[in-house]
């Protein structure tokens, strides 16, 4: 059984937000891969859309902002709008309206996998161990960073997937143990290139490009 201590605070405030209690939070982390981000990423076929294409639709992004209740962005409104809200409202409980001012750094990545016509490759959530769940389970998992991989942090470097508190996507691996990444719901509410200490990272989620 899955203890309640390895919730993060950011796992209680999202499910506070979403409406669902704590125990439905671990019935949550242990069965959501049934109804996962998206079809299998090793199953989609390769795209037409490189590392570098998907990350100039996010540098585009960069300066975006959540309005003074920490949400109100175009992330927020495709996210509500999308099937995907409906589905994960269903499995977490709560209502779509809560995802207004959600937390929402899974909300911009998968967003960006949207515009970039990649979605079923870079997965869709609004919450990010299942979002990393789900990369784990069709093996698209590791502990290299690459450009355009899908990074999850957990700020108290922690190797579990049940602490992670943030998702973002890697520009670079600065190759002094620190990457450079792009990501929305910064602690300044914005989109914004940021660098990272890999001491941080829990783990990576690959997409699938063209080489």
């Amino acid at each position: 059984m899955i203890s309640l201590a390895r919730f993060t605070t950011r796992t209680r405030v999202m499910a506070a937000v979403l409406g669902t209690s704590l125990a439905g939070g671990v019935a949550l982390a242990a069965g959501a891969l049934a109804t996962g981000p998206a079809p299998s990423a090793t199953a989609a076929k390769a795209p037409g859309v490189t590392a570098q294409d998907l990350l100039r639709i996010a540098e585009g992004q960069i300066g975006v902002e959540e309005n003074d209740r920490g949400g109100g962005t175009k992330f927020h409104r495709w996210y509500m709008e999308s099937q995907r809200a409906r589905e994960t409202v269903e499995r977490d409980g709560g209502n779509v309206r809560a995802y207004a001012n959600a937390p929402w750094c899974a909300m911009f990545v998968s967003w960006v996998g949207e515009q970039a016509g990649i979605r079923p490759t870079v997965g869709w959530d609004a919450y990010t161990v299942t979002y990393a769940q789900w990369f784990e389970a069709n093996d698209r998992w590791g502990g290299k960073a690459t450009p355009g991989a899908v990074v999850f942090f957990d700020w108290k470097r922690g190797d579990s997937l049940y602490g992670i508190d943030h998702v973002g996507l890697v520009e670079e691996d600065n190759g002094d143990g620190t990457i450079t990444t792009i990501e929305g719901n910064t602690g300044n509410g914005k989109v914004e290139r940021r660098v990272r200490p890999k001491a941080e990272v829990v783990g990576y989620g690959y997409p699938r490009y063209a080489a």
